[in-house]
């Protein structure tokens, strides 16, 4: 039954109160943590010329109004700092990380919130390996922060301080499924994009990150989307997910570089999401003018940072771990 009284309400807000501590614990000791490994924090736009271009992602518009020219720009808010984060690192930062508010539209579920706290970090001279060994030393951390012995979600519970489970996409598909990931046959008007994740969310990811955490990695190159296809493996991307309790809560890419194969992407998936929802976002020229100036080889990695609050507190939803939520009328 919906509460009737406001988030503000200090009756209401006392319920949340030891989450929301717990929270600014564990963003202290994630700073902490990065600035040991000669990481800098940065702080890029909300606004940009491009929200992010996967297909099942929608954006906030807004217009922007010059005050020294007649008419007005369509801007985005992002569903990411990735491609700001990534500009700097054509402008020489190595290591960079950000705790950014980032925006997605026509989500809001126990897992799903409008605006939500995005940690992205990314790595100059890296792999996506080092983003699996990251995101082991990052759970521990959180977890010690919190001052709780494991994560949990939904009564499923997760020990980072266990041998974390490393996973590639086709061992996860034969093992939960007993299906070839390379060889799955879409419905009728269905892409292979939609019988894959059709498999993946019923058959697959509750299966995920239970016990330990899970790094499932080694995606079809279908699935790549900003991530350079593996070495000797044409079939597969080196873009690498965390699953803890059945949840994701991170994904991440060895970056592609490759200016030409970028655009080939975008373009890909534009029209994916024009046929799926009849509508498409501007590539970010600037960014692809970047990749053609010199992205050094990198690997970057996104992560919910209020779903790895949620399950390092044992909270229910991401509602219950944010200090003001959006008001939804």
């Amino acid at each position: 039954m919906p509460n009737p009284l406001p988030w503000w309400h200090p009756s209401r807000f006392a319920q949340r109160r030891a989450f929301l501590d717990a929270r600014a614990r564990i963003a202290a000791a994630i700073r902490a943590h990065f600035a040991r490994d000669g990481f800098v924090e940065v702080d890029t736009p909300a606004l940009q010329v491009s929200p992010g271009l996967e297909p099942h992602l929608h954006a906030f518009e807004t217009r922007l109004r010059s005050p020294d020219a007649p008419g007005e720009r369509t801007l985005y808010l992002h569903t990411s700092p990735e491609f700001a984060m990534k500009k700097l690192l054509v402008a020489g930062v190595p290591r960079l990380f950000q705790l950014a508010h980032a925006f997605r539209n026509r989500e809001r579920a126990s897992t799903h919130h409008p605006e939500f706290t995005m940690l992205e970090w990314y790595r100059a001279g890296s792999d996506y390996t080092a983003l699996m060994d990251d995101c082991e030393a990052l759970l521990r951390c959180a977890l010690a922060a919190a001052g709780r012995e494991r994560l949990e979600f939904r009564g499923a519970a997760c020990d980072p301080g266990l041998p974390f489970e490393r996973l590639t996409v086709a061992e996860a598909f034969a093992k939960h499924a007993g299906r070839d990931v390379f060889a799955l046959e879409p419905a009728p008007g269905d892409s292979y994009e939609d019988a894959f994740f059709r498999v993946l969310l019923n058959e697959v990811e509750p299966k995920l990150g239970i016990g330990r955490p899970t790094l499932l990695y080694d995606w079809p190159i279908a699935l790549g989307a900003l991530a350079r296809q593996k070495p000797g493996e044409p079939r597969v991307a080196e873009r690498v997910e965390l699953f803890v309790a059945g949840l994701e809560l991170a994904n991440g890419f060895s970056e592609l570089t490759d200016a030409a194969e970028q655009r080939r992407r975008f373009e890909r998936d534009g029209a994916e999401k024009a046929r799926l929802y009849g509508e498409r976002y501007p590539i970010d020229g600037d960014f692809l003018a970047a990749l053609e100036h010199g992205l050094p080889a990198s690997a970057g990695m996104a992560l919910g940072f209020d779903r790895l609050v949620v399950c390092a507190t044992g909270a229910e939803r991401i509602e219950d771990v944010l200090w003001a939520p959006v008001d939804d009328g």
